[in-house]
């Protein structure tokens, strides 16, 4: 029974697993230009962006919607999807911290924190519906 669960529900079970491997890419890399190297929030945050796509590009790939796509062109044309689809959430992502930290005065910290929920599971939309299509 619980093997049968596991096989329906594999997708979301490693984009979840996946995912918290993002979100502490995206996490770790912020705060530590934010907090050690003292970047700007905004500019901490496009870096964290970068390097938490790439893995979850590659990771994602792989292991949660197992591509098949193999010539150049196509996984291209994947990764550009893939990269677009996760810029519209940076951009939400961007105008939350704008409105909640700049004009509001919420800590960026908890904002960004609280903004990877939300990413978490738009991207994973995105990701079915415009991406890894079947």
């Amino acid at each position: 029974m619980i093997k049968n669960l596991l096989n329906k529900y594999r997708e979301i079970i490693m984009y979840i697993i996946m995912g918290a491997g993002t979100t502490v890419v995206s996490l770790v890399s912020y705060y530590i230009l934010t907090n050690a190297v003292h970047i700007n929030y905004q500019i901490s945050n496009i870096i964290s962006w970068i390097l938490a796509v790439t893995f979850a590009y590659i990771t994602n790939r792989k292991y949660v919607f197992e591509s098949h796509v193999s010539d150049s062109k196509s996984i291209i044309k994947e990764a550009s999807n893939f990269y677009m689809a996760r810029l519209s959430t940076l951009l939400i992502e961007m105008v939350s911290m704008f409105v909640l930290v700049t004009l509001l005065h919420f800590d960026a910290n908890v904002i960004k924190l609280l903004n990877q929920g939300i990413v978490l599971v738009l991207n994973y939309i995105f990701s079915k519906i415009f991406v890894f299509k079947k």
